[in-house]
């Protein structure tokens, strides 16, 4: 919520990425649990994108993919959000993402198959015209480690049961463009489905 109110055009990627790192370590966190992502415009589209010197411009959509630590668990949310105006192309790709998202949030269960939870979202991107451009996993296990087995992948034959913990985070990447990434974490509790990440995930536009 702080970052949000950080990012305008004129702000550099490192400088947000730091300011990012900077608040999760004040609040708390133990360290970052991966290198911070802070992408923007066409670096968008990179899945794995470096911040650096790019400078925000307006109409740039931002991926912001992040994690804190905490007695050494890890944690891991992404989200997209566009700064100061949104093009009609850019709203229909976050919309489809998102339900991408909402999809494999559903297909996600106790005995579910990984590459079938991965597929009932990308399902929802291939219908949408976008399949070639979604090149990962719909998610993975994270604890101690932020990439762990089982996961929701192409070829994942596991089932998962309760107390795993996966990411939900399908993404549509439009090289040279713009990219799409929106991420949650979700828990398999004894007691039912638990989302763990609380921030709201509708178009934010800065």
């Amino acid at each position: 919520d702080e970052l949000y109110g950080l990012i305008k055009p004129g702000v550099t990627e490192m400088e947000m990425a730091g300011e990012l790192e900077y608040r999760m370590r004040r609040y708390g966190s133990g360290g970052v649990s991966f290198s911070t992502i802070f992408v923007s415009g066409p670096k968008s589209a990179l899945p794995h994108g470096v911040p650096g010197e790019r400078v925000v411009q307006k109409g740039d959509f931002i991926v912001i993919d992040f994690g804190a630590t905490y007695n050494g668990y890890g944690s891991d949310m992404t989200r997209t959000v566009a700064v100061g105006e949104a093009t009609d192309e850019m709203r229909k790709v976050y919309d489809v993402v998102l339900e991408a998202q909402k999809r494999g949030i559903e297909a996600f269960e106790v005995g579910a198959v990984g590459k079938d939870v991965h597929n009932a979202a990308a399902a929802v991107i291939e219908k949408a015209g976008y399949g070639q451009y979604f090149g990962h996993g719909l998610g993975h296990s994270l604890g101690l480690l932020i990439h762990e087995n089982p996961r929701a992948s192409r070829t994942s034959e596991a089932q998962f049961k309760v107390g795993n913990i996966i990411t939900m985070e399908p993404g549509i990447y439009l090289p040279g463009r713009f990219g799409v990434r929106i991420e949650d974490m979700l828990y398999l509790s004894p007691s039912g489905k638990v989302n763990l990440t609380k921030m709201p995930k509708e178009l934010l536009i800065l």
